[in-house]
């Protein structure tokens, strides 16, 4: 009988989770040391756990996920050219994706700051009931296009960024991105969901457009081919970081 004991003990222990050591060695009456690192042994496991949790419920979430529908167009005229596209606004995303990512105990909030004669600043956080969350963050001059006051233009880069920073966290994708080669073998150029997002942060930045083409060698941005779309970005953020 002790043998079987024997042989089934470290199955046994294998199975204890670090609170059940935690419970045993109080019980015992471990030292203030060994309880310590017990403790903290319990607290990794339960934020592995968390994220793991947050890692399975993000898969689920994003396979239920449909294409959000763009219910939103821009099309006006300025000194820099007509500008047209459609694009999905920050309610229609958030009507999409916020049942979906209940359901899977997901939730989300934003963090924001806009600070005198600094860049606006939006952070989305995707947390999951069990405690893990994740952030992803986007900066941004005010948008002062049209005749928009301080407050206005402020909010109106806040619901931009807002709507891209959840899009990002949520690694939410266009039905049309193409980032590979076209069918002749020539470069592609951004889709029209790329291209709307390069219109939208040039406008928030206060970029120049023609002069931005010129920076990156095209003659507008509707030609920006598909590979520099990343560079094309960083780049307007970064003249966004210095306004």
């Amino acid at each position: 009988m002790s043998n079987a004991v024997a042989m089934h003990e470290p199955q046994v222990l294998a199975a204890m989770t670090p609170m059940d050591m935690l419970n045993k060695a109080v019980s015992q009456g471990a030292n203030i040391d060994v309880l310590e690192k017990l403790m903290s042994l319990q607290e990794r496991w339960e934020a592995n756990q968390a994220r793991k949790a947050f890692d399975e419920a993000m898969a689920s979430a994003k396979a239920e996920i449909p294409v959000i529908i763009k219910n939103r167009t821009v099309d006006f005229t300025s000194a820099k050219g007509r500008t047209h596209y459609r694009h999905e606004d920050l309610a229609e995303v958030a009507r999409t994706v916020t049942p979906i990512l209940a359901r899977h105990g997901l939730s989300y909030r934003f963090r924001t700051s806009s600070a005198v004669n600094e860049p606006v600043v939006v952070t989305c956080i995707v947390s999951h009931r069990d405690g893990h969350f994740e952030e992803n963050t986007l900066t941004a001059g005010r948008d002062d296009s049209g005749n928009k006051n301080n407050i206005q233009a402020v909010g109106s880069t806040l619901t931009y960024l807002q709507r891209m920073t959840l899009k990002a966290a949520l690694g939410l994708a266009a039905s049309d991105d193409d980032d590979g080669a076209a069918s002749d073998g020539s470069p592609d150029t951004v889709s029209d969901e790329k291209l709307a997002q390069l219109v939208e942060l040039a406008e928030a930045v206060s970029a120049d457009k023609a002069a931005f083409c010129k920076y990156m060698k095209i003659k507008s941005l509707a030609d920006l081919p598909a590979k520099d779309f990343d560079r094309a970005v960083a780049a307007l953020n970064k003249k966004g970081a210095k306004s």
